[in-house]
Order: C-alpha cells, then sequence, then structure tokens
C-alpha cells in the first residue's frame, strides 16, 4: 500500500481501481461525486464514460464484463442515481456479470440532516449486489476499493457496491491499494461424477449448458461427448454470452414460450447440468407446471456457474471415453436463401443470417421477433451472441455500448424490440458521443407483442379494447429515425427485404453508430 498524505480519497480511489486493473468508468454523477471526477483529470488511465441515465451506465458495465472477462466501475449519483440502474444490475446479476459500482453519498453530517436526497443506499443496494459496503474512513477507502474488485471478479462473477461519503472523498490522507487475489473458481462436484457419466447416454439423455460452459472450447468439449454417447446439447433460454456460428459446436436452447418448451424437454429422463439451472417456466401460468422437466426425470448438477466449468467438462469428457472423439453438431457455414418482398421474422431471420459478419458480437433483446433468429443464423461466420439473463427489459443498447468499447475491433449488432429498447433510448447518444461501431435494428411492431401472447398463457382468452390498449405502442407512433439523429445517430427506415438488406450493408459498413427501423 502507498502512503501519500497529501491524496485526497478520490485520488486515492481511482489509482486503486487502475492498480485493481479496472480502467473504464461508467458514469452519470452528480454533487457527492465531483471529487471523483476531479481525480480523473490528476490521474490518468480511466477511460470515462458518460450515460444520460444510469440504466445505460450500468447495462454498459454488464456488456463490458462480458465480452472483456474484467469489471468496469459505474460511478452513480446518490441512492436515487443506484435506483435508477438497479434494473440492469438486476440483468448483470443474472448474467454473472463482475460490475464494480461506486455510489456517492452524503457527509455524516449532513445525512443526520435528512436532506432531499438521503436515502438507505445500501438497503437500495443489497438486493442486486453480492457485496456492500460504506467506507467511512480515508485510510481504509483504497483497501475497500480493492476488496470490491476481488468481490467483482469472485466466480462466475459478481456485483459489488461501494458507497463513497464526500467527506471521505474529500479528505487527505487517502491511501493506494494493490490489487487483491482472484477467488478460485468452486470446485465441481466431482463426487457425482459417475452418476453424471452413466446418466448421458442416448437420446433420451440431455447435457444442459450455462455459463461458461458456453465458450468455444467448452462446447468442442461438449460435443465430443454428445458424439461419444449419444445425449443430446442444448442451453439454457438466457445465455450472458454463447460462441455460435459456422465452425463451432452447434447448440439449441430450451425455448421461452412454456408449452414449446414443455414439449422440448419431455422426452429426457435423465439430465445433467453444467454451468445450467434444472428448467423452470419464466412465469407462472394457470394449469400449467414451473418445472419443465419430465415428470420422474433424473437431474444430475455436475457443476454450478460459479465453478470450474472447464474442469468439469474435461473431467466428464474422460470419464465418458470422449477426450479423442470428433465432435458432433459442428455447424456447416449456410447462407439463407435472399428473401423478397414484404417482411416478417422469418424474413428478418434470413437477412440477419446473410449479415452477420466474422466475428461480430450480437447482442440480442428481440423479444418476440427474433424466435426465428436462432436456426437462420447458426451456420453464419463466427459470433458471439448475448442475451438478455435477468429479463428486465432496456439492457440492449447499454450492454451493446460495453461490448463495443469492450472489443473496439469487433462489430456489433444490436437486435431490438421497439418497446424495450424505449427503456433505454438515451443510450443512442452514449454511442454517438463515443462514435461506437454498432448497428441497432429496432424492430417496430408498434406493440408489447410479446404480452399479447401472455395474455392467453394466463387465460385471457378474449381481452377486450382497453387490455389491448395497454399492448400497443401507437398514438402516437414512434419514430426511431427521428429520435436516433436528434442524438447524433444517423438511421433509416426499411420496409421491405430489398430495403432492410440494403441498411444493413450501410450500417455494417460503416464504423460509426447506425440505426435501422425495421417496420413490419
Amino acid at each position: 500500500m502507498k502512503d501519500t498524505t497529501d491524496m485526497n480519497g478520490a485520488e486515492s480511489l481511482v489509482r486503486t481501481l487502475l492498480a485493481c486493473d479496472v480502467n473504464v468508468c461508467f458514469t452519470n454523477p452528480g454533487t457527492s461525486e465531483m471529487h471523483f471526477v476531479a481525480a480523473l483529470d490528476h490521474v490518468p488511465g480511466m477511460r470515462c464514460v458518460l450515460a444520460l441515465h444510469e440504466t445505460v451506465a450500468t447495462g454498459a458495465a454488464d456488456g463490458y464484463y462480458r465480452m472483456s472477462r474484467k469489471p468496469a466501475c459505474t460511478l452513480l449519483h446518490l441512492g436515487p442515481g443506484l435506483a435508477n440502474g438497479l434494473s440492469n444490475l438486476h440483468n448483470a446479476k443474472k448474467a454473472g456479470s463482475g460490475v464494480v459500482n461506486i455510489v456517492g453519498e452524503h457527509a455524516p453530517t449532513h445525512v443526520e440532516l435528512d436532506a432531499p436526497l438521503t436515502s438507505d443506499i445500501e438497503g437500495i443496494a443489497r438486493p442486486v449486489s453480492h457485496w456492500v459496503h460504506t467506507s467511512h474512513d480515508v485510510g481504509d477507502l483504497g483497501t475497500d476499493a480493492a476488496r470490491a474488485v476481488q468481490a467483482s471478479v469472485s466466480a462466475p462473477g459478481q456485483i459489488a457496491t461501494l458507497m463513497l461519503p464526500s467527506e471521505t472523498a474529500w479528505t487527505e490522507g487517502g491511501l493506494v491499494a494493490g490489487a487483491l487475489p482472484a477467488p478460485d473458481f468452486a470446485p465441481f462436484a466431482q463426487e457425482v461424477l459417475d452418476e453424471a457419466t452413466r446418466a448421458l447416454g442416448g437420446p433420451d439423455s440431455l447435457l444442459l449448458l450455462g455459463g461458461q460452459a458456453l465458450t468455444e472450447e467448452n462446447l468442442l468439449t461438449a460435443g465430443r461427448i454428445a458424439a461419444q454417447t449419444g445425449c443430446v446439447l442444448l442451453s439454457e433460454w438466457s445465455n450472458a454470452r454463447m460462441e455460435r456460428g459456422a465452425g463451432r459446436v452447434s447448440v439449441g436452447r430450451v425455448p421461452y414460450p412454456i408449452d414449446q418448451a414443455l414439449d422440448v424437454l419431455k422426452p429426457f429422463k435423465r439430465i445433467v447440468l453444467v454451468g445450467a439451472r434444472a428448467p423452470i417456466g419464466f412465469f407462472a401460468y394457470p394449469g400449467k407446471p414451473a418445472v419443465l422437466t419430465a415428470e420422474g426425470a433424473e437431474i444430475t448438477k455436475l457443476a454450478g456457474a460459479d465453478a470450474d466449468l472447464t474442469g468439469a467438462l474435461d473431467a466428464l469428457a474422460k470419464a465418458a471415453g470422449a477426450t479423442e472423439t470428433p465432435p458432433a453438431h459442428i455447424a456447416e457455414r449456410k447462407v439463407p436463401e435472399r428473401p423478397s418482398g414484404p417482411l416478417s421474422p422469418d424474413s428478418i431471420a434470413d437477412l440477419i443470417g446473410r449479415a452477420i459478419p466474422e466475428d461480430a458480437i450480437v447482442v440480442d433483446e428481440s423479444i418476440t421477433t427474433g424466435r426465428a433468429f436462432s436456426p437462420a443464423t447458426k451456420g453464419a461466420p463466427k459470433h458471439t451472441w448475448l442475451n438478455n439473463c435477468g429479463g428486465s427489459i432496456g439492457y440492449g443498447m447499454p450492454t451493446a455500448i460495453g461490448a463495443a468499447i469492450a472489443c473496439p475491433e469487433r462489430k456489433v449488432l444490436g437486435l431490438l424490440g421497439d418497446g424495450s429498447a424505449m427503456y433505454s433510448q438515451q443510450a443512442l447518444w452514449t454511442m454517438a458521443r463515443e462514435a461506437l461501431d454498432i448497428t441497432v435494428l429496432i424492430f417496430a411492431n408498434r406493440s408489447y407483442s410479446i404480452l399479447r401472447g401472455e395474455l392467453t398463457n394466463v387465460g385471457v382468452s378474449n381481452p377486450g379494447p382497453r387490455a389491448i390498449d395497454m399492448l400497443s405502442l401507437d398514438r402516437p407512433d414512434l419514430d426511431w429515425v427521428q429520435m436516433a439523429g436528434s442524438m447524433g445517430v444517423e438511421a433509416c427506415k426499411a420496409a421491405d427485404c430489398d430495403a432492410l438488406e440494403a441498411a444493413l450493408e450501410t450500417g455494417l459498413g460503416s464504423d460509426k453508430p447506425y440505426l435501422i427501423e425495421v417496420l413490419f
């Protein structure tokens, strides 16, 4: 620890974060964070990305971790600022993303006065954080920051929230702490390895994958196991990151719609979990089961998301005699036939399958339109696919920002429903300000289309005009081209296959943000 008694707390915090390899900060600061902001002028090395709403900052930190495998920090203003970012912190927590939140707090004397912005910040933080702490002593701040970073890199990735009272920030006597060792992965359940190996045999057995089991190398191992044992491979519906495309092992996903999921999972008598949870429904529905697996199915949990999933799959492959077996389910390069005429979910899927560039990052929040995308894109050039793991909408554009900053050499393609994109449309401004290479597709069906299907699922067979009105995005229609233009992003509309193909070529051919409003 470096002793620099003329350094204030905020500067020691910035220096400690940099010493811990946290060098990107997604920020929306206020008065209580001004000493941190000032420290950024004195300490080089931190890339600061301004967001116009805190949900953009927290969602960007999620995307950054998914692609860089290291945490960024956020800088948020008191309890209300943190609260504005909670939905995407929820998504990040469910995705296993490591994030370090720095949240300003009043000086203790001001908290005692119950000033207008006083709140229980720790209470707000706990539901979306694994680690929560308020740093009251300037001499401890560096160590507290190093502990926060250490918590954030605990497998599979955790949310750490550190409160910074303004008095701690402005007081001199700050100490810079060095990085603490990252915690080891939890061990996989070696005691059930033999059971898991026996469970995998034939098409009525399933190896269900999630988390880090979906890296390219781990998928190859899973493909070898499938080839040797005849088991089926699937992943969870929502995956933080999956490597896909020609030359990689192709894995289907358990469907989101409950009836489809029940049908897909019905054949399996034995299921082995590696990085995945036993499948459950996204919501409860009248007369439908919450557990999606067949009654009596034997489920063996070999490894949770926080475990050494590479070690678990390697051990399973060895036990199954599959270490030298050529992997099954390698996707072949396949370009969908060029569609023409009006747009539909199927024709949109084909056009995306034709357009995905090599090594692209696809951020998927397409909700209903995107259910046809997986089969049409599995033979595209190699790419990475990111899903919303927490279900709180508005994750797509912020996560694309973080992914683009983590991997500036890669194209980022955002696939977004119009309703969900409205929750974080401020992200367009940050894309323009940072000149990020992101092409955004907005599927403008002018409705919360997924909820129309959910009305039926919960037993409402004949919704009336008031119910339908609550699910419609008209009166007035949203105009995404105007919105994007007002925030500095070039945009166009596409209402047929020819127009969408041309727009994709323009957007992906640019190195700046580009938005396509897809009308169908």
